[in-house]
């Protein structure tokens, strides 16, 4: 079988999976703001959450495209897989940099369902995309660490068992280069929870699960570290990569599924007449982010081959990001716009997506971080912050 092959299979598990959970299951979760367990269950059982993980710790070693390929048709069926998408790409943090002790201690139950890694804990209420700027501290105490700090937007934190947390270990004032000193830690929230570890949910204008996370005198095992103390910021670069590349494939799955309910509505839809369809006021549109949604879509692919190819696709991750990003958001506002009255209406999903899709505008990464970015580090002007 090629490699063409396995993708085709893959794409058409993830639909038939995706098929048991119709727009009626996620209505009804968008109502209580509930995490969508049944889901997340259901994409682990079928071996989907740990496409990334190597076959020896019961994996499917798959690379990030394939991987991407997955997120893309979760979200081109109508589901939502922000409920799951952490464990993907905060595993390559573990797997590129964690000890052969650690990966043998998390990843064979990562892989059979019985861990949950879904939890990031970078972004802080203060700094934001500043990372360098965090005040989360961890001060190592013989065979611990005790971690003081708070993390906002640390989404799923309450449907997790491991936090993959960035804190810092060295004063800033006491560091030669500003991207040293921190450090990137395993934490089993089990353990912790009511001892230093506290989580708050934010509501928010979507069924997101976030939250922000407190850390009053927290001890972890110091056999928490991943990789070397201070090194943390580098290990953590190469999976937002890989976040912003898989996020990239869920908003192409989007766009796909906003053009694809934009069509067929038009074709069905009559008015004076005539189906809405046959009019070019309907019809461009509906082309138009046809058009952009394919050319993001390749610049995804292109960002996956790098990563898999050992390379570094900080160019690429960003642009897939951003072109994909704001294709998914247009396909989104086309698709209301196409519906008219009724894209309001809940039964229909499109306002769901809808709030959904404007997320990822702003995160991970906003736009101008990106375009920033881009500007510095391949245009080569000069840094604008």
């Amino acid at each position: 079988m090629t490699e063409a092959d396995d993708i085709t299979e893959i794409r058409r598990a993830v639909q038939a999976l995706c098929g048991e959970f119709p727009g009626e299951y996620w209505r009804e979760k968008d109502r209580d703001r509930a995490y969508p367990g049944e889901f997340v269950d259901a994409l682990t059982r079928a071996g989907f959450l740990a496409a990334l993980i190597p076959e020896e710790f019961g994996g499917s070693g798959l690379k990030l495209d394939a991987a991407a390929v997955i997120m893309e048709e979760i979200q081109a069926a109508g589901c939502n897989g922000a409920s799951a998408h952490a464990q993907m790409y905060i595993m390559n943090t573990l797997l590129r940099y964690g000890s052969a002790e650690q990966k043998a201690q998390y990843l064979p139950g990562i892989a059979s369902g019985k861990l949950r890694l879904q939890a990031f804990g970078v972004s802080e209420p203060t700094s934001g995309t500043d990372t360098l700027s965090l005040r989360t501290v961890a001060v190592r105490d013989g065979d611990h660490y005790i971690v003081n700090g708070q993390k906002i937007w640390t989404s799923r934190a309450e449907h997790s068992d491991l936090m993959l947390l960035l804190a810092r270990t060295t004063p800033r004032d006491q560091v030669k280069s500003k991207t040293e000193g921190l450090s990137i830690f395993l934490v089993d929230m089990r353990e912790a929870k009511g001892k230093g570890l506290t989580i708050k949910p934010i509501r928010t204008m979507m069924n997101h699960s976030t939250t922000e996370v407190f850390f009053d005198d927290m001890r972890i095992p110091a056999s928490s570290l991943i990789g070397e103390e201070g090194k943390g910021f580098r290990y953590i670069l190469s999976g937002m990569n890989a976040e912003r590349i898989l996020i990239a494939a869920e908003c192409i799955g989007d766009a796909k599924w906003f053009i694809r309910k934009a069509t067929d509505y038009a074709r069905e839809r009559s008015v004076f007449a005539r189906p809405i369809g046959q009019n070019q006021g309907v019809q461009f549109p509906i082309a138009r982010c046809y058009a952009q949604m394919r050319a993001a879509e390749l610049m995804v692919h292109r960002a996956a081959q790098v990563y898999d190819a050992g390379g570094n696709p900080g160019e690429e991750a960003n642009m897939a990001k951003l072109l994909a990003s704001e294709a998914s958001w247009a396909a989104a506002d086309m698709c209301v716009q196409t519906f008219g009255g009724f894209g309001f209406a809940e039964e229909y999903d499109v306002e769901r997506k809808f709030r959904e899709a404007r997320l990822y505008t702003v995160a991970p990464i906003s736009t101008n971080l990106i375009l920033s970015y881009l500007a510095e580090h391949v245009l080569g002007l000069p840094r604008s912050y």
